[in-house]
């Protein structure tokens, strides 16, 4: 089972998104030459974990970046399959790279 971390709904108080002539909101990332993928990833007793928040990435320009954590939950096959179908689909939203 995949949980994800709650999110607010407003974007209130944090910088909008960044925009291109491109209808997608992340096009920013065509043309890049070297990407950074942060992760990060612990184990732990799955009925300890009580809430889990979103990280943040400080950015050179000033500006922050956001990343939505997730939950994978099952022994080490599910979660392996889990993972590696969660990194499969996220480069699945970033076909131009």
């Amino acid at each position: 089972m995949e949980r994800r971390a709650s999110r607010p709904s407003s974007r209130a108080g944090r910088p909008a998104l960044p925009k291109s002539s491109d209808s997608h909101p992340l096009a920013y990332n065509r043309g890049m030459a070297n990407l950074t993928l942060v992760y990060g990833l612990r184990l732990l007793p799955s009925d300890e974990v009580e809430e889990v928040g979103a990280a943040t990435i400080k950015l050179k320009n000033g500006r922050d970046a956001h990343v939505t954590m997730h939950i994978l939950e099952g022994g080490k096959d599910e979660i392996e399959k889990q993972l590696r179908t969660s990194l499969a689909a996220f480069f699945d939203i970033y076909p131009e790279i």
